[in-house]
Protein backbone atom coordinates (compact mmCIF):
# COMPACT_ATOMS: atom_id res chain seq x y z
CA UNK A 1 0.00 0.00 0.00
CA UNK A 2 3.32 2.33 0.90
CA UNK A 3 4.49 1.43 -2.12
CA UNK A 4 1.31 2.02 -4.26
CA UNK A 5 1.17 5.78 -2.60
CA UNK A 6 4.62 6.45 -3.37
CA UNK A 7 4.20 5.65 -6.97
CA UNK A 8 1.62 7.68 -7.55
CA UNK A 9 2.82 10.79 -5.46
CA UNK A 10 6.26 10.25 -8.44
CA UNK A 11 3.82 9.96 -11.05
CA UNK A 12 1.91 13.36 -9.74
CA UNK A 13 5.41 14.77 -9.73
CA UNK A 14 6.35 13.69 -13.05
CA UNK A 15 3.09 15.32 -14.53
CA UNK A 16 3.51 18.48 -12.66
CA UNK A 17 7.20 18.70 -13.66
CA UNK A 18 6.03 18.02 -17.30
CA UNK A 19 3.18 20.91 -17.31
CA UNK A 20 6.25 23.68 -16.14
CA UNK A 21 8.63 22.19 -18.27
CA UNK A 22 6.57 22.73 -21.41
CA UNK A 23 6.59 25.96 -23.70
CA UNK A 24 4.25 28.66 -22.44
CA UNK A 25 1.27 29.96 -25.35
CA UNK A 26 1.25 33.63 -25.21
CA UNK A 27 -2.02 35.93 -26.30
CA UNK A 28 -1.48 39.04 -27.20
CA UNK A 29 -5.30 39.97 -26.44
CA UNK A 30 -6.52 37.71 -23.93
CA UNK A 31 -10.60 36.66 -24.02
CA UNK A 32 -12.24 38.97 -21.85
CA UNK A 33 -14.86 36.98 -19.15
CA UNK A 34 -17.56 39.03 -19.87
CA UNK A 35 -17.79 39.66 -23.21
CA UNK A 36 -20.86 40.72 -25.64
CA UNK A 37 -21.56 37.05 -25.97
CA UNK A 38 -20.74 35.67 -22.72
CA UNK A 39 -17.28 34.69 -23.60
CA UNK A 40 -15.21 33.88 -26.16
CA UNK A 41 -14.04 36.80 -27.95
CA UNK A 42 -10.59 37.55 -27.68
CA UNK A 43 -9.90 41.74 -26.87
CA UNK A 44 -8.99 42.17 -30.49
CA UNK A 45 -12.25 41.46 -31.25
CA UNK A 46 -14.04 43.54 -29.42
CA UNK A 47 -11.89 46.48 -29.80
CA UNK A 48 -12.82 46.02 -33.70
CA UNK A 49 -16.70 45.77 -32.67
CA UNK A 50 -16.02 48.95 -30.51
CA UNK A 51 -15.12 50.34 -33.30
CA UNK A 52 -17.10 49.45 -35.87
CA UNK A 53 -19.94 50.83 -33.09
CA UNK A 54 -18.47 54.08 -33.02
CA UNK A 55 -18.10 54.67 -36.88
CA UNK A 56 -21.43 54.21 -37.39
CA UNK A 57 -22.37 56.33 -34.73
CA UNK A 58 -20.13 58.96 -36.68
CA UNK A 59 -21.96 57.80 -39.75
CA UNK A 60 -25.01 58.82 -38.04
CA UNK A 61 -23.68 61.67 -36.42
CA UNK A 62 -22.63 63.44 -39.99
CA UNK A 63 -26.51 62.40 -40.89
CA UNK A 64 -27.75 64.51 -37.66
CA UNK A 65 -25.30 67.42 -38.07
CA UNK A 66 -26.48 68.32 -42.34
CA UNK A 67 -30.16 67.64 -41.04
CA UNK A 68 -29.89 70.21 -37.93
CA UNK A 69 -28.08 72.80 -40.82
CA UNK A 70 -30.75 72.16 -43.38
CA UNK A 71 -33.19 72.88 -39.81
CA UNK A 72 -31.33 76.26 -38.77
CA UNK A 73 -31.73 77.15 -43.01
CA UNK A 74 -35.43 76.48 -43.49
CA UNK A 75 -36.33 77.90 -40.37
CA UNK A 76 -34.83 81.30 -41.14
CA UNK A 77 -35.96 81.07 -44.19
CA UNK A 78 -39.73 80.15 -42.63
CA UNK A 79 -39.57 83.48 -40.29
CA UNK A 80 -38.14 85.68 -43.44
CA UNK A 81 -41.34 84.41 -45.40
CA UNK A 82 -43.74 84.76 -41.99
CA UNK A 83 -42.45 88.00 -41.90
CA UNK A 84 -42.99 89.00 -45.91
CA UNK A 85 -46.68 87.69 -45.16
CA UNK A 86 -47.10 90.09 -42.16
CA UNK A 87 -46.34 92.79 -44.83
CA UNK A 88 -47.90 91.61 -47.55
CA UNK A 89 -51.20 91.50 -45.80
CA UNK A 90 -50.34 95.21 -44.37
CA UNK A 91 -49.76 96.32 -47.67
CA UNK A 92 -53.14 95.05 -49.31
CA UNK A 93 -55.27 96.79 -46.00
CA UNK A 94 -53.40 100.12 -47.02
CA UNK A 95 -53.93 100.09 -50.82
CA UNK A 96 -57.29 98.88 -50.31
CA UNK A 97 -58.01 102.08 -48.03
CA UNK A 98 -56.78 103.51 -50.83
CA UNK A 99 -59.09 102.19 -53.48
CA UNK A 100 -61.80 102.90 -51.17
CA UNK A 101 -61.05 106.35 -51.01
CA UNK A 102 -61.40 106.77 -54.21
CA UNK A 103 -64.93 105.05 -54.87
CA UNK A 104 -66.19 107.43 -51.54
CA UNK A 105 -65.00 110.34 -53.31
CA UNK A 106 -66.93 109.12 -56.90
CA UNK A 107 -69.95 108.82 -54.37
CA UNK A 108 -69.61 112.23 -53.34
CA UNK A 109 -69.86 113.26 -56.86
CA UNK A 110 -73.11 111.84 -57.70
CA UNK A 111 -71.41 108.87 -59.08
CA UNK A 112 -71.14 110.87 -62.36
CA UNK A 113 -67.84 110.24 -64.70
CA UNK A 114 -65.13 112.85 -64.35
CA UNK A 115 -65.78 113.88 -67.92
CA UNK A 116 -69.44 114.57 -67.67
CA UNK A 117 -68.60 116.48 -64.37
CA UNK A 118 -66.24 118.53 -66.51
CA UNK A 119 -68.53 119.16 -69.12
CA UNK A 120 -71.25 120.25 -67.06
CA UNK A 121 -69.00 122.63 -65.44
CA UNK A 122 -69.17 125.70 -68.10
CA UNK A 123 -65.95 127.03 -67.74
CA UNK A 124 -63.17 126.02 -70.27
CA UNK A 125 -59.90 126.70 -68.42
CA UNK A 126 -61.41 124.62 -65.37
CA UNK A 127 -62.57 121.85 -67.76
CA UNK A 128 -58.77 122.13 -69.83
CA UNK A 129 -57.46 121.50 -65.62
CA UNK A 130 -59.96 118.93 -64.74
CA UNK A 131 -58.72 116.80 -68.33
CA UNK A 132 -55.26 116.56 -66.75
CA UNK A 133 -56.10 115.59 -63.22
CA UNK A 134 -58.93 113.65 -64.79
CA UNK A 135 -56.27 111.75 -66.45
CA UNK A 136 -53.43 111.77 -63.39
CA UNK A 137 -56.14 110.06 -61.38
CA UNK A 138 -57.24 107.37 -64.10
CA UNK A 139 -53.53 106.60 -63.69
CA UNK A 140 -53.01 106.23 -60.42
CA UNK A 141 -55.91 104.10 -60.49
CA UNK A 142 -54.91 102.07 -62.94
CA UNK A 143 -51.62 101.69 -61.03
CA UNK A 144 -52.71 101.23 -58.06
CA UNK A 145 -55.02 98.29 -59.09
CA UNK A 146 -51.48 97.17 -60.97
CA UNK A 147 -50.11 97.21 -57.32
CA UNK A 148 -52.83 95.57 -55.28
CA UNK A 149 -52.93 92.82 -57.66
CA UNK A 150 -48.93 91.87 -57.81
CA UNK A 151 -48.96 92.29 -53.97
CA UNK A 152 -52.10 89.89 -53.70
CA UNK A 153 -49.83 87.58 -55.98
CA UNK A 154 -46.75 88.27 -54.14
CA UNK A 155 -48.57 87.15 -50.87
CA UNK A 156 -49.99 83.93 -52.54
CA UNK A 157 -46.25 83.01 -53.77
CA UNK A 158 -44.85 83.47 -49.65
CA UNK A 159 -47.95 81.27 -48.29
CA UNK A 160 -46.98 78.77 -50.83
CA UNK A 161 -42.87 79.05 -50.23
CA UNK A 162 -43.77 78.81 -46.76
CA UNK A 163 -45.94 75.90 -46.56
CA UNK A 164 -42.84 74.20 -48.11
CA UNK A 165 -40.32 74.99 -46.39
CA UNK A 166 -42.42 73.62 -43.36
CA UNK A 167 -42.73 70.30 -45.06
CA UNK A 168 -39.35 70.46 -45.51
CA UNK A 169 -38.29 71.48 -41.95
CA UNK A 170 -40.91 68.81 -40.74
CA UNK A 171 -38.68 66.12 -42.71
CA UNK A 172 -35.40 67.02 -41.60
CA UNK A 173 -36.72 67.45 -38.29
CA UNK A 174 -37.64 63.68 -38.95
CA UNK A 175 -34.49 62.99 -40.07
CA UNK A 176 -32.58 64.24 -36.96
CA UNK A 177 -34.64 62.18 -34.40
CA UNK A 178 -33.86 59.24 -36.78
CA UNK A 179 -29.98 60.08 -36.55
CA UNK A 180 -30.03 60.64 -33.30
CA UNK A 181 -31.54 57.34 -32.06
CA UNK A 182 -29.19 55.67 -33.88
CA UNK A 183 -26.08 57.46 -33.01
CA UNK A 184 -27.61 56.75 -29.10
CA UNK A 185 -28.08 53.16 -29.92
CA UNK A 186 -24.92 52.71 -31.00
CA UNK A 187 -22.84 54.46 -28.46
CA UNK A 188 -24.76 53.15 -25.85
CA UNK A 189 -23.84 49.49 -27.28
CA UNK A 190 -20.25 50.39 -27.05
CA UNK A 191 -20.36 51.52 -23.88
CA UNK A 192 -21.95 48.24 -22.95
CA UNK A 193 -19.37 45.96 -24.10
CA UNK A 194 -16.30 48.24 -22.76
CA UNK A 195 -18.58 48.20 -19.28
CA UNK A 196 -18.50 44.25 -19.28
CA UNK A 197 -14.68 44.51 -18.94
CA UNK A 198 -12.26 44.48 -16.28
CA UNK A 199 -10.29 47.46 -15.47
CA UNK A 200 -7.07 45.74 -16.81
CA UNK A 201 -9.21 44.57 -19.71
CA UNK A 202 -10.16 48.33 -20.58
CA UNK A 203 -6.65 49.41 -19.90
CA UNK A 204 -5.53 46.85 -22.49
CA UNK A 205 -8.40 47.62 -24.65
CA UNK A 206 -6.60 51.52 -25.27
CA UNK A 207 -3.55 49.96 -26.01
CA UNK A 208 -4.68 47.86 -28.62
CA UNK A 209 -6.33 50.91 -30.08
CA UNK A 210 -3.22 52.65 -29.87
CA UNK A 211 -0.95 49.92 -31.36
CA UNK A 212 -3.64 49.71 -34.34
CA UNK A 213 -3.19 53.42 -34.73
CA UNK A 214 0.22 53.24 -34.48
CA UNK A 215 0.69 50.82 -36.93
CA UNK A 216 -1.21 52.32 -39.85
CA UNK A 217 0.49 55.37 -39.06
CA UNK A 218 4.03 53.53 -39.67
CA UNK A 219 2.82 51.73 -42.57
CA UNK A 220 1.73 55.45 -44.01
CA UNK A 221 4.90 56.98 -43.10
CA UNK A 222 6.82 53.69 -44.59
CA UNK A 223 5.15 54.69 -48.30
CA UNK A 224 6.64 57.34 -48.69
CA UNK A 225 3.74 60.00 -48.25
CA UNK A 226 5.45 62.24 -45.81
CA UNK A 227 8.61 62.74 -48.15
CA UNK A 228 7.13 65.75 -50.32
CA UNK A 229 4.82 67.27 -47.32
CA UNK A 230 6.72 70.40 -46.15
CA UNK A 231 4.86 73.14 -47.32
CA UNK A 232 4.07 76.25 -44.77
CA UNK A 233 0.37 76.91 -43.96
CA UNK A 234 -1.39 80.06 -45.12
CA UNK A 235 -1.75 82.97 -42.95
CA UNK A 236 -5.59 81.78 -42.50
CA UNK A 237 -4.42 78.41 -41.84
CA UNK A 238 -2.41 79.11 -39.15
CA UNK A 239 -5.24 81.17 -37.36
CA UNK A 240 -7.22 77.83 -38.03
CA UNK A 241 -4.16 75.54 -36.55
CA UNK A 242 -4.00 77.52 -33.56
CA UNK A 243 -7.83 77.28 -33.05
CA UNK A 244 -7.72 73.64 -32.92
CA UNK A 245 -4.49 73.21 -30.36
CA UNK A 246 -6.31 75.34 -28.19
CA UNK A 247 -9.26 73.04 -28.20
CA UNK A 248 -6.60 69.83 -26.99
CA UNK A 249 -7.91 68.13 -24.05
CA UNK A 250 -11.46 68.81 -24.25
CA UNK A 251 -13.93 65.98 -24.67
CA UNK A 252 -15.59 64.65 -27.82
CA UNK A 253 -19.32 65.44 -27.74
CA UNK A 254 -21.66 64.61 -30.63
CA UNK A 255 -23.62 67.41 -32.48
CA UNK A 256 -21.18 69.78 -30.75
CA UNK A 257 -19.77 72.76 -31.94
CA UNK A 258 -17.49 74.10 -28.75
CA UNK A 259 -16.45 76.09 -26.67
CA UNK A 260 -16.53 73.29 -24.28
CA UNK A 261 -16.92 70.38 -26.01
CA UNK A 262 -16.87 69.42 -30.02
CA UNK A 263 -17.21 66.57 -32.59
CA UNK A 264 -15.21 65.81 -35.04
CA UNK A 265 -16.21 68.58 -38.23
CA UNK A 266 -17.83 70.55 -35.43
CA UNK A 267 -14.14 71.23 -34.48
CA UNK A 268 -12.76 71.80 -37.87
CA UNK A 269 -15.75 73.96 -38.66
CA UNK A 270 -15.20 76.18 -35.67
CA UNK A 271 -11.56 76.30 -36.07
CA UNK A 272 -11.91 77.75 -39.75
CA UNK A 273 -14.24 80.37 -38.76
CA UNK A 274 -12.34 81.59 -36.05
CA UNK A 275 -9.91 82.44 -38.94
CA UNK A 276 -12.63 83.73 -40.81
CA UNK A 277 -13.34 81.37 -42.87
CA UNK A 278 -16.28 79.29 -42.64
CA UNK A 279 -17.06 76.19 -43.71
CA UNK A 280 -19.61 73.60 -44.12
CA UNK A 281 -20.71 71.77 -41.03
CA UNK A 282 -20.32 68.16 -41.95
CA UNK A 283 -17.45 66.00 -43.08
CA UNK A 284 -19.36 64.94 -45.92
CA UNK A 285 -19.92 68.14 -47.24
CA UNK A 286 -16.53 69.60 -46.53
CA UNK A 287 -15.45 66.71 -48.62
CA UNK A 288 -17.89 67.32 -51.66
CA UNK A 289 -18.17 71.17 -51.50
CA UNK A 290 -14.06 72.33 -50.31
CA UNK A 291 -11.23 72.18 -53.40
CA UNK A 292 -9.61 68.99 -53.29
CA UNK A 293 -5.83 68.83 -52.47
CA UNK A 294 -3.49 66.20 -53.69
CA UNK A 295 -1.92 64.42 -50.11
CA UNK A 296 1.71 65.75 -51.60
CA UNK A 297 0.40 69.20 -51.63
CA UNK A 298 -0.98 69.32 -48.10
CA UNK A 299 0.04 72.14 -45.77
CA UNK A 300 -0.82 72.75 -42.36
CA UNK A 301 -4.49 73.79 -42.26
CA UNK A 302 -6.18 71.16 -44.55
CA UNK A 303 -8.41 68.90 -43.36
CA UNK A 304 -8.02 65.48 -44.25
CA UNK A 305 -11.34 63.59 -44.82
CA UNK A 306 -11.32 59.69 -43.32
CA UNK A 307 -13.09 56.77 -44.34
CA UNK A 308 -15.19 55.68 -47.66
CA UNK A 309 -18.08 57.69 -46.46
CA UNK A 310 -15.99 60.81 -45.49
CA UNK A 311 -17.32 60.46 -41.80
CA UNK A 312 -14.67 61.68 -40.42
CA UNK A 313 -12.58 64.82 -40.35
CA UNK A 314 -9.29 65.86 -38.88
CA UNK A 315 -6.86 68.88 -39.35
CA UNK A 316 -3.14 68.52 -40.89
CA UNK A 317 -0.90 70.24 -37.99
CA UNK A 318 2.09 69.09 -39.95
CA UNK A 319 5.01 66.40 -39.05
CA UNK A 320 2.82 63.89 -40.51
CA UNK A 321 -0.05 65.03 -37.26
CA UNK A 322 -3.77 65.66 -37.21
CA UNK A 323 -5.91 67.22 -34.29
CA UNK A 324 -9.21 65.95 -34.50
CA UNK A 325 -12.02 64.74 -31.76
CA UNK A 326 -11.75 61.13 -32.07
CA UNK A 327 -15.19 59.52 -30.66
CA UNK A 328 -17.30 59.73 -27.28
CA UNK A 329 -14.81 58.84 -24.35
CA UNK A 330 -11.94 60.30 -26.04
CA UNK A 331 -10.37 64.07 -26.35
CA UNK A 332 -9.73 66.58 -28.77
CA UNK A 333 -5.86 64.82 -29.43
CA UNK A 334 -3.27 65.00 -31.49
CA UNK A 335 -2.86 61.67 -33.77
CA UNK A 336 -1.13 60.52 -36.63
CA UNK A 337 -2.43 61.79 -39.83
CA UNK A 338 -1.92 58.13 -41.24
CA UNK A 339 -3.78 56.80 -38.45
CA UNK A 340 -7.31 56.08 -40.03
CA UNK A 341 -7.78 54.95 -43.62
CA UNK A 342 -7.48 58.31 -45.32
CA UNK A 343 -10.05 59.12 -48.30
CA UNK A 344 -8.60 62.52 -49.61
CA UNK A 345 -7.69 66.51 -48.57
CA UNK A 346 -9.57 69.47 -48.83
CA UNK A 347 -8.52 73.03 -48.67
CA UNK A 348 -11.01 76.16 -47.36
CA UNK A 349 -8.74 78.91 -48.19
CA UNK A 350 -7.91 77.52 -52.05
Amino acid sequence: MYRRHCAAAAMTLVCALAVLASPVQAFAAPTPPGSADGGGKSLEQVRAEIDELYLEAGAATDAYNLAEEKAKKQSGELVGLAQSIVEGRAKIAALKDRAGAQAREEYRNAGLPPGARLMLSGDPQLFLDGISRTRQGQQAGKGLLEELTRTQQDLETYTKDASTNWTKLEASRVKQAKAKKKINSQIAAAKKLESRLEKEERARLLELEQEAAQQAQTAWLDSGALQEINRDASPLGKQAVAFATAQIGKPYVWGAEGPKSYDCSGLTSQAWAAAGRPIPRTSQEQWRLLPHIAIKDMRPGDLIIYHADATHVGMYVGNGQIIHAPRPGRDVTLAGAGSMQILGVVRPDA
